[in-house]
């Protein structure tokens, strides 16, 4: 099947760039983000201290760009592949990255002492405020994985001021249920931390299909000198309250919650779709992913960051180059509160990026777009 790239001309409404076009100027800013290993900080929070990488300048005007990843997983091993990928540097190069790790999970962490009370994720989102008071942000734009989803809701809920924008990916704002808690509690009577943290991470359509990224991670989880740590994060995270949302009472801000199509979490993430204001939230389900869509399919992920920031008036001048062809919407009204129906479109340039020179206008409702 032919694909044809059409490039489409995207006007900004808070412009970033200052109309530098000179090549070498564009290349030396893009070989400087990537050398960027960015300054590390511990910070003293009222909970325990957090450790937290900073990349670019301290840009208080914009709202910072705010991570925080998933249980087996640190800051850098589940965002670089995705902040470093080549398209995203447009996005890099005008926001200031905050990447969170969660208590030591870092690497190179001290190992917590037996009978260490980890911090609940409920008390791990009172520890950002004290992270954007040190570095003196305003405002932010949270992106989290899994647990990081979590959090960062929780936190955005309590300081909806604070938050203009969140991607959740893997989202799952509920409790463990009875069925589930009595599954978990016989798998971790036969398995292995890692293994349990795998099928947290991977669906098991993928632990049977990639066994060389499943390798991969299998070894680096399970030679961790901090899996001692990860083990404490993971019951934290099996023992995470529900996340009370609906439509009347639910984010304040625009959110786009991101899932695979063979992740684990494609059903959580659904549900969390229908108890959101549809006409604030964009649905992507993503087609050929699975639980790490930011490691796997980062160029998607990233053309989907780039509509939702420049939706939100924050996108630099650029013309977006996309596939165009055909992919099936399916409007996510069908998982609304009042009922069940549905139906489907194809998605065409007017539905995602708007006629050429305009600023796509906020979704009217939710999508769930399989690209």
């Amino acid at each position: 099947m032919t694909t044809e790239m059409q490039e489409i001309a995207i006007t900004e409404e808070n412009p970033l760039l200052t109309g530098q076009t000179d090549a070498a100027k564009v290349a030396e800013d893009a070989a400087r983000i990537l050398l960027d290993r960015g300054t590390e900080h511990v910070i003293e929070t009222p909970h325990g201290g957090l450790h937290v990488t900073v990349h670019g300048t301290r840009n208080t005007r914009r709202p910072a760009i705010l991570t925080v990843h998933d249980v087996g997983l640190d800051s850098k091993s589940c965002f670089s592949p995705l902040f470093k990928f080549d398209e995203m540097q447009e996005i890099v190069k005008n926001f200031t990255l905050v990447h969170i790790d969660l208590p030591g999970q870092e690497a190179g962490a001290a190992i917590f002492p037996p009978g260490h009370q980890y911090p609940s994720m409920d008390t791990i989102s009172e520890m950002i405020p004290t992270v954007l008071q040190f570095f003196k942000f305003r405002s932010v734009i949270g992106v989290g994985v899994g647990a990081g989803s979590n959090i960062l809701s929780k936190f955005t809920l309590a300081n909806p001021d604070v938050v203009e924008g969140l991607v959740l990916i893997n989202m799952d704002p509920n409790a463990r249920g009875w069925m589930e808690w009595a599954a978990h509690k016989l798998v971790s009577v036969t398995s292995s931390v890692t293994e349990q943290i795998l099928s947290h991470l991977f669906s098991q359509e993928e632990l049977v299909a990639n066994a060389e990224l499943l390798q991969a991670h299998r070894e680096r989880i399970s030679k961790a000198a901090n899996l001692a740590n990860m083990e404490l994060l993971w019951k934290s995270y099996n023992g995470r309250r529900d996340i009370n949302l609906d439509r009347s009472c639910a984010f304040k801000c625009p959110v786009m919650l991101v899932v695979g199509d063979q992740a684990p979490h494609e059903d959580a993430a659904v549900e969390c779709n229908s108890k959101l204001d549809p006409t604030t939230t964009s649905f992507l389900k993503m087609a050929d992913a699975g639980g790490l869509p930011q490691l796997t399919q980062p160029a998607k992920l990233t053309e989907a960051f780039k509509y939702f920031i420049q939706g939100m008036g924050y996108m630099a001048s650029s013309c977006m180059t996309r596939l165009n062809r055909s992919r099936t919407t399916s409007l996510s009204s069908s998982f609304s509160m009042d009922g069940s129906r549905s139906r489907s479109r194809t998605l065409s340039q007017g539905s995602l990026g708007g006629q050429a020179g305009q600023v796509p206008p906020s979704p009217p409702q939710t999508m769930e777009v399989s690209c």
